[in-house]
């Protein structure tokens, strides 16, 4: 069994005494602490955080952490506090163990709040100390390394969640080592007999294939020798997910995907890596379009290397990665190379830019988490950030942003800055414009053209892939309704008080808290809210407010209509808080009323509308309105329209339209038979007048023979 004085003798290649004798020190807490309890296996429990401990000696974390990691489940599983802990090892100490245990003190409603919330807290506590999810990552992988004396279910449960979050975390930070082996675990877990077959086929080609194998790998080294190239020729595994990935997406069976033989090249610096691509490229013959070159422009995770497919001997394709010693190093050990360099009294700019790339992401979590309704969005958005295939697109100014594979415009208006994609109205594409809602493609510069007063739109959500830009949109959308409800809500309770000849601005100091208090409310924004979405009738909050008993149902809906106050106006610019009936399309001109629907606000009809005659058996709900003398923007009107059947008729339709300055949002054509055809046709016009002018110059076209608008 592996003890404390193993692991001390590991960390006597790296850390200075003192610092292993806090570590030991930290070991001695836990085992008083621990004492008596067990793990499933039926082992002493304090050989988990030893097991922990000594994962993150072999990526040589520095003292504090190994000390967290000795103590991480202190705080959880036993009495011990974090002021305790504090006052033993310090506040560095402390913070991590905090960061890294789950809310034991919370009773959630269900399993995914809980782990939710935990991950939420352990974000908020990365945005302080980024070696807390180091911490994690290597509890996580004990965890699955000794998953066997747990329920079937429970095994599922953990390595999915696993695999959905936190190898994906190691990936993002680089740490393949530990992401290689959370992926093959988890999949081992969630397909045992899948995992068990790829395995023992894995084995079975690896030993037929082994001569053919080291003859490829001695002719690279020769190759390398003979151009006097430093560098060593090693053969790369690929793990038992990654098979199982290729055949499920790929279609293809093992044997093709087994044919694909791979090979690392490390060396000494970063010219030699190209010196040594023209070489194996002069060896073998690359594959077309196949390389790709992360040194110059490097993951997002700090991940750097030359890639490249070379055809083999008889055809066979050969994978090779070319890197140095260093990226090598970063690409085992991703963020923490930092700690692992520090150590060596070594400040490598490829750590430290590790190490900066990582706290910008979590950063990028942060705003995620602040924006996000509640810990299951949050959640939901980080698995989105996680998903590894990438593209690089330009700034104008030649700045390089990564971006998940098909991100659009939207997107990379948000990565720059969330108030520059809150603000975009258009943007460029290789100096061309384009629609925000383009698939970019690597290699592309991107201009966000940007407008004063501009709000992002509701459709965006529909095609945004990257987590930040969908929870920026979503918490500007949630702003955006809020304001208009409470302006909406003012205007509609200051129309209900006129009827008593008052106004909120009139009403004695002491009414309106009284009335808050009494409705459970915290503020009077959340009254005006409530009363903009529909959720609570003005008129009953009228008569509450100047201290009159609430009339029944009729009597509020008689005064209501009958307000001496007359219609209210509308102009068609309240946003998100006033819509207009698709069924009867209302224009200004139009005779409307308004029907207050729950969480949507006020819903505009035609007097005239069949929908409305139904709303009228809830008549509380209903309210005149009247347009404006002046309103602006273009609404929608349906048109239908019978016309002999010819050729060219839609584009004869569509001529006039422009003409007379409207658009076609819509049109579908109905064959009734060889002589006559039925038009359906969306136009958006200005109001009720612009309508009637475009309807008589359809009308005098030869060939039609009836027009109507469409209305329910």
């Amino acid at each position: 069994m592996f003890t404390i004085d193993d692991l001390a003798d590991r960390l006597g290649g790296y850390l200075p005494q003192d610092e292993i004798q806090q570590v030991k020190r930290a070991f001695y807490y836990a085992e008083q602490a621990h004492d008596g309890q067990r793990r499933r296996s039926g082992e002493p429990y304090v050989t988990h955080p030893l097991a922990v401990s000594n994962i993150l000696a072999n990526m040589h974390m520095d003292h504090q952490s190994l000390m967290a990691a000795m103590l991480h489940d202190v705080i959880e599983d036993t009495g011990v506090t974090k002021e305790a802990l504090a006052k033993q090892f310090g506040e560095p100490v402390a913070e991590l163990v905090d960061g890294v245990s789950k809310l034991t003190q919370i009773t959630f409603e269900d399993k995914a709040v809980a782990q939710a919330e935990n991950f939420q807290k352990m974000v908020l506590a990365m945005s302080q100390d980024i070696r807390v999810i180091i911490v994690k990552l290597a509890d996580r992988l004990h965890n699955m390394r000794t998953l066997g004396a747990l329920r079937p279910d429970k095994k599922r449960r953990i390595a999915r969640e696993t695999l959905e979050i936190y190898a994906r975390i190691a990936g993002r930070l680089g740490i393949n080592t530990i992401r290689i082996e959370l992926e093959d675990l988890s999949f081992q877990a969630i397909y045992p007999m899948r995992a068990e077959r790829i395995k023992r086929a894995v084995s079975m080609a690896r030993g037929n294939r082994r001569t053919m194998i080291r003859q490829v790998q001695t002719s690279l080294q020769n190759c390398l020798d003979d151009d006097e190239l430093p560098g060593t020729v090693i053969g790369r595994q690929k793990h038992l997910l990654s098979i199982y990935r290729k055949m499920r997406d790929q279609r293809k069976p093992f044997a093709e995907i087994m044919d694909v033989f791979g090979f690392r090249i490390i060396t000494d610096d970063v010219d030699t890596c190209y010196r040594i691509l023209g070489a194996v490229h002069n060896l073998y013959k690359p594959v077309p379009g196949r390389f790709k070159d992360y040194i110059a422009i490097p993951k997002a995770n700090g991940y750097q290397s030359l890639h490249t497919t070379l055809f083999g001997a008889n055809g066979m394709p050969i994978e090779v990665q070319i890197r140095t010693r260093e990226m090598e190093a970063m690409a085992n050990n991703g963020i923490a190379a930092h700690w692992l360099y520090k150590a060596g009294q070594t400040d490598r700019p490829i750590a430290a830019g590790s190490h900066a790339r990582a706290r910008e992401w979590v950063r990028g979590l942060l705003e995620m988490q602040r924006h996000a309704g509640n810990s299951l969005e949050f959640i939901e958005h980080v698995k989105n950030d996680l998903f590894p295939d990438d593209i690089y697109v330009f700034t104008p100014k030649g700045d390089i942003m990564e971006l998940p594979q098909g991100a659009t415009a939207v997107d990379f208006a948000y990565t720059v800055h969330t108030d520059i994609g809150n603000s975009c109205i258009a943007c460029r594409i290789d100096r061309h414009l384009a629609p925000l809602s383009s698939r970019l493609e690597s290699g592309q510069t991107l201009e966000i053209i940007t407008a004063p007063g501009a709000r992002p739109n509701l459709a965006w959500l529909s095609f945004v892939i990257t987590a930040k830009a969908r929870s920026a949109i979503r918490h500007a959308l949630k702003h955006q309704q809020r304001t208009e409800s409470i302006h909406l809500g003012r205007r509609l309770l200051n129309k209900a008080l006129a009827d008593f000849d008052t106004s909120l601005e009139e009403l004695p100091e002491t009414r309106l808290p009284a009335l808050l208090a009494a409705l459970e409310l915290k503020a009077p924004d959340d009254l005006l809210e409530s009363i903009g979405l529909g959720k609570r009738m003005a008129y009953a909050i009228a008569r509450q407010l100047i201290e009159q008993p609430i009339a029944d149902t009729d009597t509020v809906a008689s005064t209501s209509q009958a307000s001496p106050t007359g219609p209210m106006v509308i102009s068609g610019t309240e946003g998100m808080v006033l819509s207009f009936a698709r069924c009867c399309h209302p224009l200004p001109g139009d005779s409307i009323i308004g029907h207050l629907s729950v969480g949507k606000g006020i819903v505009v009809h035609r007097n005239v509308c069949r929908n409305v005659r139904e709303l009228r058996n809830d008549p509380d709900k209903l309210f005149a309105l009247e347009w404006a003398q002046e309103v602006s923007g273009d609404f929608p009107v349906a048109l239908r329209i019978a016309m002999e059947t010819r050729r060219g008729l839609v584009a004869e339709l569509a001529g006039l339209v422009t003409d007379a300055d409207a658009n076609i949002e819509r049109v579908g054509i109905e064959e009734r038979d060889a002589r006559l055809s039925i038009i359906n046709l969306t136009l958006s016009v200005r109001d009720r007048v612009h309508l009637a002018r475009i309807i008589k110059r359809i009308r005098n076209l030869p060939h039609v023979s009836r027009i109507n608008r469409i209305s329910n």
